[in-house]
């Protein structure tokens, strides 16, 4: 149990002026502002609306900056605010296939409907300092660049024409929602799909590296990864269907695996799928590897010991805010626990040194 500390509360008052004053900095400097974070940190933002499952520019943009760019107390400041809002109703499914693509690519075919769209990527980049950036008023060159509008039909679809992948079938069912409910295994795919979008991005994507070396048995190649936005509809009761409300930039990996065959399934392709907020193709990527990894089970493919076939392994050891909750709670007051085990600690020892004591007098009465 915690125990009262006396002047507790004059302290905590202290260390957080202390944290606002450690936030503002050197007050000569100019002040972060909210849209520049929005706008100069778009990748930090985009991470932290996925993995807080609330997309918001503004206030992922706030809590970045509220938490002093620690991007995990960032997604735990957007988690909490996220259960403050009430739910007004559902949106429909997003139509990925008529997103409005600032980046679409594949690994799988070079020739592919709409083209290769390279976007914006540091792929291509030589990863030096540029210290041209230190600069101040830095202005890139204006580049002529125009999302696809046209709709953009998935790669995978040209496979499914020769029946070459795993058709995806539609449950029907509404998926359970995880920001809601708690997490329960076993866990149907939309379940899993939802922990590893709100994931670690690193977690995810340590997984997703242990499947390429061998840890999991899963060979993949990128068949496309799309980055663009889509528009969300949603029914208003008042009116009898459905409008569009607005619209949201995503990100869309599907992988595709050569797949054996089994007793079940022919030989053929199958799928990992990835889909977060933003730009977040690392996360997006990582997230496909590890669903494919996932779905051996269901696809009656003989499960290994890796950590990344480990349905709960991966599922309660990924998410950053459970995880970061009870890493931190160690350095909280455990005063009477360490005193118990202490005490415990110390009538060992004395056990130890009388059960010592007998044995050497009762060798030297020998």
């Amino acid at each position: 149990m915690y125990v009262a500390v006396k002047g507790g509360e004059r302290a905590i008052d202290n260390a957080h002026a202390w944290l606002a004053e450690e936030r503002r900095g050197d007050v000569t400097v100019a002040e972060l502002t909210v849209p520049q974070i929005r706008e100069q940190l778009a990748l930090a933002v985009n991470r932290v609306m996925t993995e807080g499952s609330l997309y918001d520019p503004d206030l992922a943009a706030l809590a970045i900056k509220q938490s002093r760019g620690d991007l995990i107390e960032a997604i735990f400041l957007i988690r909490a605010y996220r259960t403050t809002l009430p739910r007004i109703g559902h949106s429909h499914p997003v139509e990925t296939g008529k997103m409005a693509c600032d980046r679409r690519v594949s690994a799988t075919f070079k020739d592919v409907p709409g083209g290769q769209v390279l976007g914006p990527t540091f792929d291509y980049t030589h990863r030096l300092l540029d210290f041209k950036l230190m600069a101040e008023g830095e202005v890139p060159e204006a580049v002529e660049a125009d999302p696809r509008i046209e709709p953009t039909p998935h790669v995978t679809s040209f496979l499914n024409k020769e029946g070459l992948i795993q058709t995806e079938a539609e449950s029907g069912e509404t998926p359970p929602d995880l920001t809601r409910e708690p997490l329960e295994l076993p866990a149907n795919r939309a379940l899993r799909l939802q922990a590893l979008t709100r994931g670690d991005e690193g977690f995810i994507l340590s997984m997703a590296y242990s499947t390429q070396r061998g840890y999991g048995n899963s060979h993949a190649f990128v068949g496309e990864l799309r980055i663009g936005k889509v528009a969300v509809e949603m029914d208003i009761p008042e009116l009898g269907f459905a409008i569009e409300i607005g619209e949201v930039e995503l990100t869309e990996c599907e992988t595709v695996n050569k797949f054996a065959g089994s007793k079940v399934e022919p030989p053929q392709f199958t799928r990992g799928y990835g889909l977060t907020f933003g730009q977040t193709e690392r996360k997006a990527i990582s997230m496909a590897l590890v669903d494919r990894s996932l779905r051996s089970k269901e696809l009656g493919v003989e499960v290994s010991n890796s950590p990344a076939h480990d349905e709960e392994f991966v599922l309660y050891h990924c998410d950053n805010i459970q995880a970061t909750g009870f890493l931190e709670h160690i350095k909280l007051p455990h005063y009477v626990d360490f005193q118990s085990e202490m005490e415990l600690v110390r009538k060992m020892r004395a056990e130890i040194a009388s059960a010592s004591a007998e044995e050497r007098t009762k060798e030297a009465a020998e």
